[in-house]
């Protein structure tokens, strides 16, 4: 059977544009107050969408010492955990291995990789989405922007001077902070749609 494309970029800029977090629904926590918050909100969950950012590595003498940035999402709000904080390593810690939260993003094969010995826990109930579009005929990194476009009809912009800054920095810049809430928020929303559009969909090939 022939492997279904999803709508390219060019294709993708000419749709609508996603609805990206306001500023005020993306949290840093950085206090006991925030951290207590951040913490009740994300265990009430059921499903959350995933992903992780590291510090670029650019030549063979660097040591990766990522991730630097763990971000979980719901369809309306994003936290963004930044795991030199010993705080934000136990909620991330909690979160990744509990077995009844739905943790969802796309390319999640070296965040599973390298996650466990960040974090020291074995990672629980994580889906990476590109296995569910595989089962549609679609190829094996369908990704959060084609994604978005195939199943919202919608462009989900991603800057690549972003994806490549310094995520282990203690301070992010307003650029960054977007980015990055962005890329959870994406697989949340389309996670969210999802049931709608398989039911469009045929019968998906056998596991």
């Amino acid at each position: 059977m022939p492997r279904l494309k999803p709508p390219s970029k060019e294709e993708s800029l000419l749709l609508p544009a996603f609805a990206a977090l306001p500023d005020s629904a993306i949290h840093l926590p950085a206090t006991e107050a925030e951290f207590a918050a951040a913490r009740t909100a994300l265990l009430a969950q059921s499903a959350l969408g995933f992903d992780t950012e590291s510090k670029p590595i650019f030549s063979t003498q660097q040591v990766d010492t990522g991730p630097h940035l763990v971000q979980l999402a719901t369809t309306d709000a994003a936290w963004l955990l930044q795991l030199h904080h010993p705080q934000a390593l136990e909620l991330a810690r909690e979160l990744l291995a509990h077995p009844g939260i739905c943790k969802v993003g796309f390319g999640l094969d070296n965040d599973k990789a390298t996650l466990p010995r960040r974090l020291g826990c074995e990672l629980h109930n994580v889906v990476d989405l590109d296995r569910v579009f595989k089962q549609y005929g679609y190829g094996n990194s369908t990704g959060v922007r084609a994604a978005v476009a195939l199943v919202l009809g919608q462009n989900f912009h991603k800057s690549k001077k972003m994806s490549t800054s310094n995520w282990a920095a203690r301070q992010y810049s307003p650029g960054q902070l977007r980015y990055a809430a962005n890329d959870a928020h994406g697989p949340a929303v389309v996670h969210a749609a999802l049931p709608a559009w398989q039911a469009r969909q045929p019968a998906p090939a056998a596991a």
